[in-house]
């Protein structure tokens, strides 16, 4: 058997397949779409765009992730990190991929055109583009700002759910944009540092390779206290609560002592890993905390 075999597939099931839509990764990205979608109106968003706006997002959002696969194949196998996926070990061909993930793609924009709304299939699109091919396939390779780019394309799923309920972009689905867009800096650039070596290795000029540790420590810092200025909109806009604002606050004070420590202490090396495991906790219960916030408030209103 050889690696990345592009004729012969040997035997796989299902579960290969699954790997390769990220999916760790589609269920944090449509949970965040969710809290778009209820988020958006006072009450309940309705079945039909929940239902269909879930599915068809996240089809899209799977059909990124497998794109994302087939076109770093050949780094992958170099990586530490990466060499397990499926089509490093060869178990699935780069050309099944490429059918899984046009097949994820056709289905995810019928669903969302015909079942939720031409809007959000077009948003949803030019997303999986900009993840898919101007990230993965250019900037990842082209510019240490690379993810700070393309970090838009992951920042999408709150506007895109909440466009998938009222039809319309609202500030407020801005705002949750920007709270993914300025996170997404500090939660990769901690991967990056951990995996240095590696992305140094296959070329891709990540921030500590091109500008080194000390830079993107202190540009994790920075990105961070902005996070922490930025979920404290919410609040004073009245797009939430004390629920949300004490969620926020408690868990921007956690982040920030991860990024201070990592300034000033780098000799502790894993850290690094633990900032990044922590800032996806961190997103998912910032959200939660937006979703509780919104529909406690509106509770106790009645």
């Amino acid at each position: 058997m050889t690696l990345l075999n592009t004729t012969v597939e040997t035997y796989t099931d299902w579960r290969d397949y699954y790997e390769l839509t990220k999916p760790r990764v589609v269920m944090l990205i449509v949970f965040t779409a969710i809290v778009g979608m209820f988020l958006s109106v006072p009450g309940w968003p309705g079945i039909a765009p929940l239902l269909f706006g879930t599915l068809g997002i996240g089809f899209a959002s799977s059909s990124a992730a497998v794109f994302n696969h087939v076109l770093d194949a050949r780094i992958d196998i170099q990586m530490m990190r990466t060499r397990g996926r499926p089509l490093p070990q060869g178990k699935l061909t780069e050309r099944s991929a490429l059918a899984f993930a046009t097949a994820l793609c056709i289905v995810s924009m019928l669903v969302l055109v015909l079942l939720v709304n031409t809007l959000t299939a077009i948003l949803t699109f030019v997303s999986l583009i900009g993840y898919a091919v101007v990230y993965t396939a250019w900037l990842k390779r082209a510019t240490p700002q690379n993810i700070v780019i393309g970090g838009a394309a992951g920042a999408a799923p709150p506007v895109l759910g909440w466009t998938a309920v009222t039809n319309e972009i609202h500030a407020g689905a801005l705002l949750l944009f920007l709270i993914v867009f300025v996170w997404t800096p500090p939660h990769f650039w901690a991967l990056a540092i951990a995996r240095k070596e590696e992305y140094a290795k296959v070329d891709i000029p990540m921030l500590p390779v091109t500008h080194g540790e000390s830079f993107t420590r202190l540009q994790i810092l920075l990105y961070t206290i902005l996070l922490v200025v930025i979920t404290v909109l919410p609040y004073l806009i009245g797009m939430s609560g004390l629920i949300y604002l004490l969620a926020a606050l408690v868990l921007g004070a956690v982040f920030l002592r991860y990024a201070i420590r990592m300034y000033r202490v780098p000799a502790d090396h894993e850290l690094p890993m633990r900032t990044f495991r922590y800032s996806i906790t961190y997103l998912g219960i910032l959200f939660a905390a937006l979703l509780v916030d919104h529909y406690l408030a509106l509770q106790l209103s009645v």
